[in-house]
């Protein structure tokens, strides 16, 4: 049931038991690294081998409908600051068991998404040192974000801050490399022309649409900031700041470096995949030590969405259970630090890993499936949150929409009609359709066990 009034959303109890330790830079940072996840240095690889040069067109579509939601996301979230983002504003709109399904299978995604992230890490690790346990590294990555996030929010802002510089750093000098190579005016190389994009299709339109479902959950992660914020000395600016550059950002990192490597390097290079886009590029540049130069980045970007993501599912995790939506004894805060929810996060990642061993055939890949669409299903939360709650912002509170979507609500149905374009095309493909069917399966039993749970409580008065 919708609240009468916008002034005292529920979502601001969270707030004030968690500090508000992460500063402005912090923010700024963790806004223009955040963009820049594990999925663009290790995913982007198969994109390319199966759309060819089509995979720019394929991260600029996929990339404006981020930008949308994000704007939609950014107007809630600046609106009204919550630790629970888009699962706060989901209770808010549509009622409690939107937010309990939106917010538990968030959870699901991050702290299966620390596992696969903590693998991945250790993989590069034991390249480099051989006959060292993996299992080992993964636990040893786990410890130390435990201890960060358990400490105090402030030294997850400083992880993040160092981290995000690192891949800003290290792609943005990536671009100013191949942007001089394409030129003709980098030393000793000359400069391919278009030779590399002459076919732009090589697969046709069926190429391109796995491209596009590849680059979608590239993108996936870019909700960290507007939960962070809620942690900030200035959530409305640090939402507004970080929404308002999105397109920056995106344009730059994702589709401009897109762009430069299919110009440089032919799309069905064995490298692009086997190496990894970044690179084959790097190499085809002759750059000494490219390649453990960018293991070194996806490295540290694989750390960062670690860390990024044991914070998100734990602030997650709290704000749900502030609301009503779980455990209680999650709620426990103590230093600012929701630190039950950041262990509790924690032990799910790394049963993911062990499951990775244990039962690799058919628990794990379960699991996998169970996540691959869910970054959708929380972008339709998001925009059918952002279609109701806006008018009643306008009616009742006009001074909190700081950020405003764009041509509201024509973008909105435009953006509904795009989300429901890729769930079309999952399910025309075979490997993304089990995925789809199995999100949307926990979606569903998520949102009965949160419908029968709001009877319950309705029932009790």
């Amino acid at each position: 049931m919708p609240h009468s009034t916008v002034e005292t959303p529920p979502q601001q109890r969270d707030g004030a038991s968690l500090s508000h330790g992460l500063k402005q830079r912090h923010l700024s940072m963790i806004a223009l690294g955040g963009v820049i996840g594990a999925g663009l240095f290790v995913g982007s690889g198969a994109g390319i081998a199966a759309a060819g040069p089509s995979i720019v067109v394929a991260y600029a579509l996929s990339g404006l409908l981020v930008m949308l939601v994000m704007r939609m996301l950014g107007e809630m979230s600046a609106a009204h600051p919550s630790s629970g983002s888009f699962s706060a504003h989901a209770e808010r709109a549509i009622g409690p068991w939107a937010g309990f399904a939106a917010g538990w299978s968030f959870w699901v995604l991050l702290c299966t998404a620390v596992g696969l992230e903590g693998i991945g890490a250790a993989k590069i690790v034991t390249g480099w040192l051989p006959g060292t346990p993996e299992w080992a590294w993964v636990a040893l990555f786990m410890v130390v974000f435990l201890g960060t996030n358990l400490a105090a929010v402030k030294n997850f802002g400083e992880f993040e801050f160092w981290f995000a510089a690192l891949k800003v750093g290290a792609i943005s000098l990536f671009l100013v490399l191949g942007v001089l190579a394409i030129a003709g005016v980098l030393p000793g190389t000359a400069s391919p022309g278009t030779a590399n994009l002459t076919e732009f299709l090589p697969h046709g339109g069926n190429g391109l649409i796995i491209g596009l479902l590849a680059s979608v959950f590239a993108y996936g992660g870019l909700e960290t900031v507007t939960i962070a914020a809620a942690e900030s000395e200035d959530p409305v600016r640090g939402v507004a700041s970080a929404v308002r550059t999105a397109m920056f950002r995106i344009a730059l990192f994702y589709v401009g470096s897109m762009a430069v490597i299919v110009t440089l390097v032919p799309w069905d290079s064995k490298d692009v995949v086997e190496k990894g886009p970044y690179v084959a590029a790097l190499d085809h540049l002759g750059i000494p030590g490219a390649g453990r130069l960018m293991n070194v980045v996806v490295l540290v970007a694989l750390l960062s969405a670690m860390n990024a993501n044991i914070y998100g599912s734990s602030r997650i995790a709290h704000s749900l259970v502030e609301r009503g939506q779980g455990p209680r004894f999650l709620a426990k805060v103590s230093g600012g630090v929701p630190r039950l929810a950041v262990l509790t996060s924690c032990v799910f990642g790394f049963l993911c890993v062990l499951l990775s061993y244990w039962r690799p055939d058919d628990v794990f890949p379960w699991l996998l499936n169970m996540i691959g669409a869910v970054i959708l299903v929380v972008w339709i939360f998001i925009a059918v949150s952002q279609l109701l709650l806006r008018r009643r912002v306008e009616r009742e509170a006009p001074q909190r929409l700081v950020v405003r979507m764009w041509a509201f609500p024509f973008l909105t149905w435009v953006a509904l009609a795009g989300m429901a374009t890729i769930f079309v095309l999952m399910a025309r493909q075979p490997d993304t359709r089990v995925q789809l069917y199995s999100t949307g399966g926990m979606t569903l039993f998520l949102a009965a066990v949160g419908y029968g749970r709001q009877r319950l409580r309705a029932r009790k008065g």
